[in-house]
């Protein structure tokens, strides 16, 4: 069920812990250069769900060049779950493009890592059990498409457990994230950015 938008008349239907999570991430705030929709959520993760896809694009560019992409689902089950060991979790992920000299840099999916775990101690997001993967993606183009150059993704895939219920800053934590993943500065102090992303 999803229900960040949802109609009040749906409100008693809803578990309080999700009707407060909504309110937070209602409450979040998030820089002007992301935007934030909700989505359908998938339906068979937990009784209670709910998305949202961000997109960061370059004001400067022609047509606004997109930067980086993500999805962020906060999933409740009131009955608990012994794999998230907790009533609330999160899945994220999210993409964006590099500079092809950093597409075999060991140390890129290493810095993306740390760059989501940094985000969500310096927004005081309590969490636990936390795992992701990150992977770069290379595409290259043959043919009539010979002429473009290749591209290299990194793609961060994460999910964690919140240890309340107030979203808040679990969707701040992330939405900075996504910024940072588009090369936007300037980054919060202490947090490690990914270098160079491409943004032409």
């Amino acid at each position: 069920m999803t229900a960040l938008g949802h109609h009040p008349a749906e409100t008693p239907r809803l578990p309080g812990e999700f009707r407060e999570a909504l309110a937070g991430l209602r409450r979040a705030r998030h820089r002007q250069e992301i935007t934030l929709d909700e989505i359908p959520a998938p339906a068979r993760l937990a009784p209670f769900a709910v998305a949202l896809a961000a997109e960061v694009r370059d004001p400067t560019s022609a047509g606004g060049q997109e930067l980086a992409t993500g999805r962020f689902i906060l999933l409740h089950d009131p009955a608990g779950s012994p794999v998230w060991k907790g009533t609330f979790r999160v899945v994220t992920y999210i993409r964006a493009s590099l500079e092809s000299d950093l597409g075999n840099d060991p140390m890129v999916g290493a810095v993306a890592w740390t760059w989501l775990v940094e985000a969500l101690e310096n927004h005081h997001a309590g969490y636990a059990e936390a795992g992701g993967t990150a992977t770069r993606v290379l595409s290259e183009s043959f043919g009539g498409l010979a002429e473009r150059p290749d591209t290299i993704d990194i793609e961060l895939r994460a999910s964690w457990t919140p240890t309340g219920p107030d979203s808040t800053d679990h969707l701040e934590a992330w939405a900075d994230m996504v910024c940072a993943f588009a090369g936007l500065p300037p980054v919060p102090e202490g947090v490690t950015p990914l270098p160079r992303i491409r943004r032409n």
